[in-house]
């Protein structure tokens, strides 16, 4: 009743996010994610013929995971620094950052240094995507924080329609460098925007303007007490090395896994609520919620194109469509949850999410025997793409509402690692089951069955686990 009391939609006299009074912040943020998010899906298509180009096909899974280890030491310096001095500052280097290591890449004249672009670029990008969440907690009051979250999702509606088509049109036509150029010219005119906007104090802070430190920070010996960054830098090197790990079954491999498993083990405990492994009641659960359906997204996200193409022979450009229509799908049903559904207990809607999802693997496992459509499969991307953007704006208020306002950079940085920590895992682990099925002879197709049955785990647990984390 309580949560449902603070969700309750403002009246004549409160502002809206397009108020006098946050629509400056409001278009900023919006403005980050929607370059972020064209930046996002315009380079991942682009990678594999960059790795060809530069004669590096076999360590393009180092490529690719180098990105997801990294956000997680981008989430937790982000979150720290928010907390430390406010949103602003992490935010803009983020923003920044993200145009340097653009030109990097670009400018890549070996595999190396393409992977030491993608993990530069990852540290940006998690440094953002914590400062952007932490500064809605800090700038927007509890009821408009749904809508400004489903804004969030709705700015990623435009590149996921364009992104992916032109990037594929230019690196055709000219060269993937072209590509990762265009992007950091781009990217830059955004940064230049933030960093003027972002002079002020966020507008919910009640700070003076030309006072750079938010009003409430934490006590000395609390920040003192915080992870240390040797902690997410070891976190990150085990995510990297246990993604690397799982593309082969020799000897140096399995050592690869061993090491990153024992990394992950030791340090994720202490950058994570006590008791998130065991669900305890609160922003525990609601961080092991996040990592759980993003890592089901995530690998669903992963492997249902890989096995539509490879094997059931559907064209790149109609599961392109699914991409498309997963993002638009997952917007319009965050603004559902934001605009419609915005008196239902915030738990409520997660279950509801979660279970969608666990529908949308079933299809997956339908569509992966020959005898069925290919297009069951296709159907499960857009059919998780809803429940995520259901369940994924409940998770984050609710992380929030258990939050100090003191604490919203730690507890966001917290999310953002166990977000990265699910997709590195919950895909890692998927991928060893895949292979260990083709190896017992199951055929490609079998392998995939068996795969996705597992995945129908990790969202029902979260449909069960969900009332654990609700704000009352």
């Amino acid at each position: 009743m309580a949560e449902e009391q603070t969700l309750r939609p403002p009246s004549d006299t409160q502002p809206g996010i397009f108020s006098r009074q946050y629509a400056p912040a409001t278009l900023t943020f919006a403005a980050v994610m929607f370059l972020t998010g064209f930046a996002a899906l315009a380079v991942v298509p682009t990678l594999p013929t960059a790795a060809q180009d530069l004669d590096g096909v076999s360590l393009f899974p180092l490529v690719a995971g180098s990105f997801v280890a990294a956000s997680l030491l981008g989430g937790v310096l982000g979150g720290h620094w928010a907390d430390r001095s406010g949103a602003r500052r992490p935010l803009a280097l983020g923003m920044i950052l993200s145009v340097v290591t653009l030109l990097v890449s670009a400018s890549s004249l070996s595999i190396w240094q393409l992977v030491i672009g993608r993990f530069v670029d990852g540290l940006a990008a998690g440094m953002v995507a914590v400062s952007v969440t932490t500064a809605i907690g800090q700038s927007y009051p509890e009821y408009l924080r749904p809508r400004m979250l489903a804004m969030m999702s709705a700015s990623w509606i435009i590149p996921s329609l364009v992104g992916p088509p032109i990037a594929g049109v230019v690196s055709e036509a000219w060269s993937w460098r072209v590509v990762f150029y265009g992007l950091a010219v781009l990217t830059a005119l955004p940064s230049i925007a933030l960093v003027a906007v972002l002079r002020r104090a966020p507008a919910g802070s009640g700070a003076d303007a030309e006072d750079p430190v938010p009003v409430d920070l934490p006590p000395e010996e609390e920040r003192a007490s915080r992870p240390p960054v040797l902690v997410a830098a070891m976190l990150s090197l085990g995510a990297a090395l246990g993604q690397y790990g799982v593309s082969g079954w020799d000897v140096r491999h399995l050592l690869f896994v061993v090491t990153g498993v024992a990394l992950l083990v030791v340090f994720a405990p202490r950058l994570l609520p006590k008791g998130t492994w065991r669900s305890a009641r609160g922003l525990p659960t609601a961080v092991l919620l996040r990592g759980l359906t993003s890592g089901t997204y995530f690998t669903v996200e992963a492997l249902v194109p890989l096995m539509l193409i490879t094997e059931r022979k559907v064209a790149a450009v109609t599961v392109g469509v699914a991409f498309t229509a997963s993002a638009v799908l997952w917007a319009g049903a965050a603004w559902v949850q934001g605009k419609l559904l915005q008196n239902v207990a915030r738990h409520r809607l997660v279950t509801a999410g979660a279970l969608i999802m666990a529908a949308s693997v079933a299809f997956a496992i339908a569509g992966s025997f020959g005898g069925m459509s290919p297009v069951l499969a296709m159907v499960a991307m857009p059919l998780a793409a809803i429940g995520m953007g259901m369940l994924d704006p409940c998770v984050t208020v609710l992380s929030l509402s258990h939050s100090a306002p003191d604490r919203l950079g730690h507890t966001t940085s917290a999310m953002q690692t166990n977000m990265n920590l699910g997709q590195v895992v919950v895909l890692a682990f998927a991928t060893a089951v895949l292979n260990a099925g083709l190896a017992a002879g199951t055929g490609q197709l079998g392998g995939y069955a068996i795969t996705f049955s597992l995945l129908l785990l990790p969202p029902l647990l979260v449909a069960s686990l969900a009332v654990r984390a609700r704000n009352d």
